[in-house]
This record gives C-alpha cells, sequence and structure tokens, in this order.
C-alpha cells in the first residue's frame, strides 16, 4: 500500500490515513491496520524501533495520525493531548444548515464534559461545508456532536439513517486536515496538513 508521508524526524511519523483503513485491530475487524501496515514497512527497512500511535481515527475517516517512534515519545504525546495542547482541524461535509454560521457544541460524552467548535466555511444546497476544531477527544465525537444538531455528517451510516437524507455519499465525509503542536522532544512548532482526499474533491465537484 502507498502510504504518503506527511512529517518524520527521528521521533515522530505522521501519515495521511487513507479511509476504510483501521488504525489499530477491532473485534472482527480486518486484519490488515494501517499500524500493521508500518511497522512492516519498518522492519523491512532495519529500523530500530516500532511505531506506536499517538491518537485515533475512526476506519472511515482520512487525514492526518501520528505516530510515535517508541513508547516513551508515545507517552509524552499523549500527555500533550490529555493538556489540550495539540490542535486538530478537521473538515467536514454536515447535511442541511447549521443554525449558526459558527459555535460551540458542548453535549457531554461518555458521562464527561465535550466541546467541539465549528466553522461554516461555504453554505451549498443541501449541506454545508464545515471546518471542526475539536477541543477534547472522545469517541466519535464529531460525529455524535453534529447529529445531537440534528445535522449528521454527509454519508453518516453509525449514527444516523441514511434513508433519512437525499445526499447520499461513499463513505463518512470526514477529514482530518491538520494537527499543530510543540515537539515534545525539541519543543519547536510542528504543523502537518493533509490535502483534501480525492474522494471528497469529487464529491464537491458532483454537489455545487
Amino acid at each position: 500500500m502507498s502510504l504518503k508521508v506527511l512529517y518524520e524526524d527521528d521521533w515522530l511519523l505522521a501519515v495521511d490515513k487513507p479511509a476504510g483503513l483501521l488504525v489499530i485491530p477491532a473485534p472482527g475487524g480486518q486484519a490488515r491496520t494501517l499500524t500493521g501496515i508500518l511497522n512492516e514497512e519498518a522492519v523491512s527497512r532495519g529500523a530500530g524501533w516500532r511505531l506506536h500511535p499517538c491518537h485515533r481515527l475512526d476506519k472511515e475517516t482520512s487525514g492526518v495520525i501520528l505516530y510515535a517512534k517508541g513508547k516513551s515519545t508515545q507517552q509524552k504525546m499523549m500527555q500533550l493531548f490529555k493538556e489540550h495542547k495539540i490542535k486538530k482541524t478537521y473538515r467536514a461535509f454536515v447535511h442541511g444548515r447549521l443554525p449558526r454560521p459558527a459555535g460551540e457544541i458542548r453535549v457531554p460524552l461518555e458521562g464527561k464534559a465535550s466541546l467541539t467548535r465549528y466553522r461554516v466555511l461555504e453554505q451549498r444546497e443541501d449541506f454545508g461545508i464545515v471546518e471542526v476544531m475539536p477541543e477534547t477527544g472522545r469517541k466519535n465525537q464529531i460525529r455524535l456532536h453534529f447529529k445531537s444538531l440534528g445535522h449528521p455528517l454527509v454519508g453518516e451510516s453509525k449514527f444516523a439513517f441514511r434513508r433519512d437524507f437525499t445526499l447520499r455519499a461513499r463513505r463518512l465525509c470526514l477529514h482530518a486536515q491538520s494537527i499543530a503542536f510543540a515537539h515534545p522532544v525539541t519543543s519547536r512548532p510542528v504543523s502537518i496538513e493533509a490535502g483534501l482526499p480525492p474522494d471528497m474533491g469529487r464529491f464537491l465537484v458532483l454537489h455545487p
């Protein structure tokens, strides 16, 4: 599998994850995972470290995902996530017209406070192109928060019924566009970005 490397140094690796690929194994899930593929490649190159994911992306979500070269760096990155010192930005296509062009969603998830900020970049006939900035990292947070507004993501099939919407997509229209943080070892600012994938680009062409 050809995976696009977005960033690499002695401690970290970021790749552009394709939609439809699990990050780590799931019960009853596919045998091939992004983590497995990357570590197989690292072994073939004689790397002296093992890659560990610093965060998760859903199987259907594409975009920037960050790996640590070794457990020590992974723990440092996960501490940055825990302290909300990592800025993540997503691009989502959202059914209908959101009540406000920008806002915050604070619906609790997993019994915990949760916050998602958003900004509508462009409104089309049946959906909005939305920039999403999750401040917390609950499981399926973006998907559940937009569903709570009555405006689920285009292509959503887990938390909404596709038959309820005339607009269809082959997969969940959610892309992890960028991630920014202070490097856990060098303290230098790091900003990593993945362009919109071709399938989401084609969707925009087909639905002007």
